[in-house]
């Protein structure tokens, strides 16, 4: 088999990809039809109210960090899944009957935005913690970039889908199919053989555990510098339902199809990143940097598009940008952090790239309403340069970043004299891990 489908070979990850694709569908579907019923059905268009159900739904992430990496640490993360995706399926199914009986209204919609948000703080440090129960530290980060791969080809068929059924039959219809997908990720979580878990010694119970995780990030310069650039291109890049939508609407006078359509688009290069990043055995900060400039300038670049057609082509640039950068920062911040700080860690990264969505996501909508969309998307592009610079100080503070010309050529090189498990890493991180990081820190002297 591809060493990029790699992990593919454990029975577990295969049958937990089976059912997380069906899901991640259904879950992409009821994305777009939640926000075509906000932006058209239930306001005229307002980018605003789109941001507020964004801030309800992410917002949760950082209110509830305190107990969601302590979860994924100290719980069976099998059975908090099970209850996590059923909730998520009963919330999709109620909200689904309330639309179809024509009673929704758009609190309603605001209700059940941040009751999803509530659950899906729990779910989320433990869906991505869980992928090393499924592979173990091997494979961790093709299994990691596997899965951004499964959640984005579903990302190109549920938009598009979702986009035909709302013409059709109405959002209502989207919403409880989507209830139905969870169906297929319960029954993976129930066919899983319970014995080929590579299960870690849960964290220990103690006070101030929570307190732990922010300390372990404080002393590593390099989590630290990964962390805030993902939250600022989580706050005020990562908000494509405002982004597509008013571009959709208001720039090019499109329907709910073509809403679908771009969105689709912009996940053929979010595939096409993540299969990228499955190739890799290991990212580095230099590939974060680069990842998050080029986010910059395609954010640009489609603010300047002129038309439906050119705007799509851009999505797909950014698309590849985005999950370069989000699978890539996921796999770094996994491979290099203790086992039993990683859910605590998780839930960090977490609250910081979904839970600054309620700071961004209303200021872009704002931005949006009162200049346009093309000015919201350089909100986007801002964020993007904003991130890349993080990353430029970061390595030249830290990996003694040079640049220089060699026959008229322009190279750069990176190093660092002191080993990095010493000089960068705490006491408590293991051999393997330390061993993970001096082979990274090898990757990273590199010219052009």
């Amino acid at each position: 088999m591809s060493s990029t489908f790699r992990s593919l070979r454990t029975f577990n990850y295969r049958v937990w990809a089976s059912g997380a694709i069906v899901s991640n569908i259904g879950t992409w579907m009821q994305r777009t039809a939640q926000d075509w019923l906000v932006l058209t059905g239930l306001t005229h268009h307002n980018a605003t109210a789109v941001g507020i159900v964004m801030s309800l739904q992410f917002g949760p992430q950082m209110l509830l960090l305190p107990l969601t990496g302590y979860a994924a640490d100290h719980f069976d993360r099998r059975k908090l899944l099970f209850a996590t995706q059923a909730a998520m399926g009963t919330l999709a199914l109620a909200l689904g009957l309330l639309t179809i009986s024509g009673l929704v209204q758009l609190w309603h919609v605001y209700v059940f935005a941040g009751l999803l948000g509530c659950v899906t703080a729990f779910d989320s440090p433990a869906r991505q913690t869980f992928v090393s129960d499924l592979v173990g530290e091997r494979d961790l980060a093709n299994a990691v970039a596997l899965n951004s791969t499964s959640f984005n080809a579903a990302r190109m068929l549920g938009p598009a889908v979702a986009g035909l059924l709302i013409a059709s039959v109405g959002s209502g219809w989207v919403f409880l199919i989507n209830a139905l997908s969870f169906v297929a990720v319960l029954g993976a979580l129930r066919m899983l053989r319970l014995d080929e878990l590579h299960i870690k010694p849960r964290a220990v119970r103690s006070r101030g555990s929570f307190v732990e995780g922010f300390r372990y990030v404080w002393t590593r310069p390099d989590l630290k510098a990964a962390l805030l650039m993902l939250f600022l291109i989580g706050t005020f890049g990562l908000n494509f339902p405002i982004f597509i939508s008013t571009m959709s609407v208001t720039a090019f006078h499109a329907g709910a199809s073509e809403y679908g359509v771009l969105s689709s688009t912009m996940a053929i290069g979010s595939v096409t990143g993540a299969l990228l990043a499955a190739r890799r055995a290991r990212p580095n900060m230099s590939l974060l940097l680069s990842a998050a400039a080029m986010f910059g300038v395609g954010c640009a670049a489609a603010a300047a598009m002129p038309n439906y057609l050119l705007f799509g082509l851009v999505l797909v640039v950014i698309g590849v940008s985005t999950q370069t950068f989000t699978t890539s920062t996921n796999s770094l911040v996994q491979l290099t952090t203790e086992p039993a700080m990683r859910g605590r860690v998780i839930a960090i990264l977490l609250a910081l790239s979904l839970g600054g969505t309620p700071l961004g996501a209303p200021v872009v909508g704002w931005v949006a309403d009162n200049f346009g969309p093309r000015w919201a998307l350089g909100v986007g592009a801002a964020s993007g340069v904003g991130a890349a610079l993080v990353g430029l100080v970061y390595l030249m503070r830290y990996r003694q970043l040079r640049f220089y010309v060699e026959g008229w050529r322009p190279r750069y090189s990176i190093d660092d004299p002191r080993p990095v498990s010493a000089a960068l890493v705490p006491d408590s991180v293991t051999t393997v891990q330390r061993s993970v990081l001096d082979e990274a820190e090898e990757d990273t002297a590199s010219s052009v």
